[in-house]
């Protein structure tokens, strides 16, 4: 098997177990706050212990700054999942992860806005196509705005989380000389204090065997993820890897339906094609990030999507 076909099959198998997450969030029973605090905290140790096996603490090439860099992405990112995971309570898995595949458009729009990136025409068009899917498949109506309620309130969520990605990813590109895998263990690490004072910990009793749960989203969909993930880009063309990136909300979409029944309909279906679409456009006009994780030492290829990621998370 050649390097890329390895490397194919590694960022696949990551966008299938990326997709899985929301069934993981939702079977848990625990809060959006809870879920996120034992992400990380089972994250942190997988990912820790992996990298210390590994011997990467002794040349980690963190200076102060990139380390404060890192730091700031954390904080992004944690709060990005915060967001999605209360998203899927307030929709749906399939909506708020296809709402949450807008993250490419912020990380254009913020980048021009911040960062002086050039923004052509032709991307404020694709944009402009993505808007209208993301009306078509959120399936909000002029009365969901009159009278509120949570449906709403959880595509808002959603679009949000998405920013919060961009602009991690806008912070992590500017990151240079550090392993991925660094960079994603300091930002699960900050989270750790971050949401230490929103756990509720009297509720963590009554998990019960939903434990199993709140472990495999440290270990798998970050531990076990990450490291498939970011072993693939090493090996990827960029184009490839923002077409497999799409794997995730296909998988979160079947996932959805077939655990708990839900689908979009066929209004909202047409506008799924449009975000791919103008997503593929956007993403290979630019220069690659990751989603969002720093080149490695050896500048390896970056992926646009994520999720969830420090890239994941990712969502």
């Amino acid at each position: 098997m050649t390097p890329e076909s390895k490397g194919t099959a590694r960022l696949t198998a990551a966008m299938v177990l990326s997709g899985t997450l929301g069934i993981f969030v939702v079977e848990s029973g625990a809060s959006p706050f809870d879920v996120v605090f034992f992400r990380v905290l089972f994250g942190a140790l997988a990912l820790g212990a992996y990298v210390v096996a590994r011997g990467w603490l002794r040349d980690h090439g963190f200076t102060p700054r990139t380390l404060g860099l890192a730091a700031l992405g954390g904080v992004f990112i944690v709060f990005n999942w915060v967001l999605l995971f209360s998203s899927y309570e307030n929709t749906s898995i399939s909506v708020a992860t296809v709402v949450y595949h807008t993250q490419p458009f912020y990380v254009v729009l913020l980048g021009a806005l911040f960062f002086r990136e050039r923004l052509t025409a032709a991307k404020v068009g694709w944009v402009g196509v993505a808007f209208a899917g993301l009306i078509l498949v959120s399936g909000i109506t002029p009365g969901d705005f009159t009278s509120g309620g949570t449906y709403l309130l959880g595509v808002g969520q959603a679009l949000l989380a998405a920013l919060l990605y961009g602009l991690a990813t806008l912070v992590i590109k500017r990151i240079d000389g550090v392993r991925p895998h660094l960079i994603a263990l300091v930002q699960v690490l900050v989270g750790i204090p971050l949401l230490l004072p929103f756990a509720d910990f009297g509720a963590t009793g009554t998990h019960g065997a939903d434990w199993g749960w709140l472990v495999g989203l440290g270990v798998i969909h970050t531990g076990v993820m990450y490291v498939l993930m970011y072993a693939a880009y090493a090996t990827l063309p960029t184009a490839k890897i923002a077409v497999l990136a799409f794997v995730y909300p296909a998988v979160a979409m079947v996932m959805d339906w077939a655990v708990y029944g839900h689908h979009i309909g066929l209004v909202q279906a047409l506008g799924v094609p449009l975000i791919v679409t103008a997503s593929l456009k956007v993403t290979l006009a630019r220069t690659p990030v990751a989603a969002p994780a720093p080149r490695t030492a050896a500048h390896a290829p970056e992926a646009a999507s994520p999720p969830a990621t420090p890239t994941a998370s990712e969502a």
